[in-house]
């Protein structure tokens, strides 16, 4: 079981950028693939982006793809989403994802495939 804290969030203008990092305990991270999610006030939580264990291999929902990035350093146990061009409808607080053992990365893009989120940070884009 991994336990994971998001920082990096805050309030930015339209054209901005964000990093978010998410660090992680437990000796499991780096067998797990990762991801983002983030909810909007009355809106669903969705889906943003995902790493696979090794990195090598992402997933982006087509709302932020070309803008966001994801990434992870396992060494440091750590996940990132460097956000750039940030608009209005980006605002929403993010959450970060561990995925279930069995999941792969291609996988997370629905909340019944994470097995534990983070607490969630607040990302505000003005216009």
């Amino acid at each position: 079981q991994v336990q994971l804290a998001e920082s990096g969030g805050g309030l930015v203008q339209a054209g901005g950028s964000l990093r978010l990092t998410c660090a992680a305990s437990g000796r499991s991270f780096s067998f797990l693939a990762m991801g983002w999610f983030r909810q909007a006030p009355g809106q669903e939580r969705e889906f943003v982006a995902a790493v696979s264990w090794s990195g090598r291999d992402t997933r982006y929902a087509g709302a932020v793809q070309g803008r966001f990035t994801v990434s992870r350093d396992n060494l440091k146990n750590t996940v990132a989403l460097q956000m750039n061009n940030l608009k209005p409808e980006d605002t929403a607080v993010y959450f970060c994802a561990a995925a279930n053992r069995n999941s792969a990365y291609w996988m997370l893009n629905t909340t019944i495939n994470v097995g534990t989120w983070g607490q969630g940070t607040q990302v505000s884009v003005s216009s």
